[in-house]
């Protein structure tokens, strides 16, 4: 069953059908579908960590034994009641797409545990996605599929943490916080906290657009982010700097990763923007591109094109399964990436 509408999605969250037995969640929206999922386990399960209740598996699991997800969906919960299993699923191989599909639709059919419940966390399946197909059409399944959050999503999503931790802005001050946050709403809620920060949470203050100013020109020095922008700059030593002060900050590989690639796709959207036909200004805007970075933003614009740009899109993926799947150190992994992004840029003339 497909679930599109916000009203029906919310509904199926506060209380899931009786008869529905498992959920898929995709999209490239990595954060949103993360999100989803971890709310709706806990909808399932009271305790979303318990080992004898909960089993977590990935795609490379499956891969290394075919029967694992059959056997983790005929087990039954040590404790009685719902059992949770949840599948990470972001494989691109079509035999294990269609494995895991066989699988669950006989799970659907009621060949296992009925008191098992599994969540799908995957990628941006296509219309060709076996995966996808069973779950938009079974009437014991779900499929929500996460895109990119529109404005009044993110200023929706906005408000009501602001309004949880007695803060505001003035309807002026949230039009231009709204345009400038990223659409990855992970990033997004990151900002989101940063700004409740610096308001001051419980002032019960209601910050209007002069004062949002300020906050908006506060950017942490050793961001990630300013790393990958440096990294699509040319600027190859900033960027290894940035990313090594990242890391020594605590950031991680699937951090950096995530970071390369808002960056990669920002960049996409503001070359599609500006080649519609755009004005500079406006196109930096709906891009979601800081307003202090916009300058050196349409500078990369310019002198990248999209046949490069694409070209760069399996190195990411590669980058980002090789953060999670192999023993190299993660800093490793994302340094000859970054590193790679900016000789790139700088034979691009940047």
């Amino acid at each position: 069953m497909k679930l599109a509408k916000r009203a029906e999605i919310d509904a199926f969250f506060a209380k899931p059908p009786a008869n529905m037995v498992g959920v898929l969640v995709y999209g490239k929206d990595r954060s949103q579908v993360i999100e989803r999922c971890t709310a709706l386990a806990k909808r399932i399960v009271p305790d979303i960590t318990d080992p004898f209740n909960v089993s977590l598996i990935t795609d490379t699991d499956i891969e290394g034994d075919a029967g694992r997800l059959e056997g983790e969906l005929q087990s039954l919960s040590l404790m009685g009641g719902k059992r949770l299993v949840r599948l990470k699923f972001f494989s691109e191989k079509a035999v294990l797409d269609k494995a895991v599909a066989a699988s669950l639709k006989a799970h659907a059919a009621g060949d296992f545990n009925k008191d098992a419940f599994i969540i799908i966390e995957a990628g941006g399946l296509g219309s060709d996605s076996a995966l996808r197909r069973l779950a938009d059409a079974d009437k014991n399944l779900a499929s929500i599929a996460c895109y990119e959050d529109e404005t009044g999503d993110v200023v929706r999503m906005a408000r009501e943490a602001l309004a949880a931790d007695g803060v505001s802005l003035s309807s002026a001050a949230m039009d231009i916080f709204a345009q400038r946050l990223p659409k990855e709403r992970g990033i997004a809620r990151q900002e989101i906290e940063r700004l409740i920060l610096f308001i001051g949470p419980g002032s019960h203050k209601t910050l209007n657009e002069v004062e949002l100013q300020e906050f908006l020109g506060v950017e942490p020095e050793a961001s990630l982010f300013k790393a990958a922008s440096d990294a699509f700059g040319g600027r190859m030593k900033a960027a290894q700097a940035g990313l090594r002060r990242a890391f020594a900050e605590g950031e991680s590989g699937p951090d950096a990763m995530r970071a390369i690639s808002l960056q990669y796709n920002k960049l996409k959207l503001l070359k599609s923007m500006l080649e519609k036909g755009l004005g500079t200004k406006e196109a930096a805007r709906n891009a979601g591109v800081f307003w202090k970075d916009e300058d050196d933003m349409l500078r990369q614009a310019r002198a990248w094109n999209f046949g490069t740009l694409d070209a760069l899109a399996r190195d990411l993926i590669d980058a980002d399964k090789q953060c999670k799947s192999t023993g190299m150190p993660d800093l490793l992994i994302a340094e000859r990436l970054y590193l790679q992004i900016a000789g790139r840029a700088n034979r691009a003339g940047l």
